[in-house]
This record gives C-alpha cells, sequence and structure tokens, in this order.
C-alpha cells in the first residue's frame, strides 16, 4: 500500500526534472527562413515515381530503378534499403547519367535497360 504513492512521488519528480526553465520569448525580429523561401517564389517538387523496377544484369547483379513522373530522372539502387542515386538526362528520351560512373539508358515501359555503375562499363539488364 506504501509503495503505489511513493512509485507516484517518483515519476512526479522525474516529470518535473524533465522540464526546461529556459525563457521561451518568440523574438519576431528573427529571419525566418520558410517565409524567405516562399517570398522567393514558387517551389518545385521533386518528381513523383511513376514506375519502379528490380533488374537483373548480365553479370547476374541486382539493380532497382525509380523511373520518375518527368522522363529525364531515375533513382538507381544496388540495395533496396540503400540510399538512391539520381541520374538526369537533359532532355526526355536520352540517357541518364551521374558523377560517379553512373548511367542508364531505356524506359519505364520497356523490359530492359542498359546500366551502367561505378567501376562497371554499361551492361543488358532485364526487368
Amino acid at each position: 500500500m506504501t509503495r503505489t504513492p511513493l512509485i507516484l512521488a517518483l515519476v512526479a519528480a522525474a516529470a518535473l526534472a524533465g522540464c526546461n526553465k529556459e525563457n521561451h520569448t518568440i523574438n519576431p525580429n528573427v529571419a525566418d527562413d520558410q517565409a524567405d523561401a516562399a517570398a522567393n517564389g514558387p517551389v518545385e517538387l521533386p518528381p513523383a515515381i511513376a514506375e519502379s523496377k528490380t533488374y537483373r544484369c548480365a553479370d547476374n547483379q541486382i539493380v532497382y530503378v525509380d523511373w520518375l513522373a518527368d522522363n529525364k530522372s531515375a533513382n538507381i539502387r544496388t540495395d533496396k534499403a540503400a540510399i538512391p542515386t539520381r541520374v538526369v538526362a537533359a532532355e526526355p528520351g536520352q540517357p541518364m547519367t551521374a558523377a560517379g560512373g553512373y548511367s542508364l539508358a531505356g524506359s519505364p515501359t520497356g523490359s530492359n535497360a542498359k546500366i551502367a555503375l561505378p567501376g562497371k562499363s554499361a551492361q543488358s539488364c532485364n526487368a
């Protein structure tokens, strides 16, 4: 019976100890980065994913490609959980490239693509 009030007192003390007693005054003269960005004009959102495909290449490597809706960029990954590398073309329909030796030629509706990864030459890959 005496444990319950003791436990409640400890929980209340821990909750109060977590309170920050700093001054939280908002200064209206401080610059707002988001307001400045919005005032500079419209913000362009990244393109949506139009098609996601998994390719097996000639050297038996698996490559994951997210084709983007702008028809001139895609995201390439060699591991499903990895951070993708964006490849971009100057015009829709042209091969897409990125620094480091990445390139991609193909289309989101096709069943094969030509993919080059860092340290490897371009090879044919099938979805």
